[in-house]
């Protein structure tokens, strides 16, 4: 089982990248270490700063999740909506990232790690001569709530 994050050791990463943990990207990440596994947009996090009495503004936001998705402290997905999705980066550059159930309705978002596909990765591997580092799914459907109200 992985260690879980830290604040320290998201200042340590950051110092690593030649980056200061700035009070706004601290309070930016202290969202994040809060809400393990959540998948949110700029606007998400904008509105969580706000119900907290924050006045970091919105610009400061993209900014801030920009510059911690390129020195990869974030993960950003695109889930096809239209709006860019961040979640802290756990996993180990040797593992794969987790996989994505994308509900169409609500879009809800979940995760699952059981990485079926290793075979298949491998067998493409060898049969192409391609060195395949990663792997992204994304399965696309409706959730069981919304199930239940098609139903309705």
């Amino acid at each position: 089982m992985a260690k879980k994050i830290t604040m320290d050791d998201l200042k340590k990463r950051l110092q690593e990248r030649q980056y200061k943990l700035t009070p706004q990207r601290q309070t930016v990440l202290q969202i994040f270490l809060g809400r393990a596994g959540e998948h949110l947009s700029a606007e998400d996090v904008h509105g969580i700063l706000r119900q907290n009495q924050s006045e970091i503004g919105l610009a400061t936001v993209y900014r801030s999740l920009e510059l911690l998705s390129d020195i990869n402290i974030l993960q950003k997905m695109d889930f096809g909506d239209g709006r860019s999705r961040y979640e802290l980066n756990e996993t180990d550059a040797k593992e794969h990232q987790h996989h994505h159930l994308i509900c169409l309705k609500c879009g809800t978002v979940k995760e699952f790690a059981d990485d079926l596909l290793e075979p298949l990765e491998l067998d493409i591997s060898e049969k192409s001569q391609f060195q395949i580092i990663d792997h992204q799914v994304k399965f696309y459907g409706y959730c069981q709530e919304c199930q239940k109200k098609r139903e309705d």
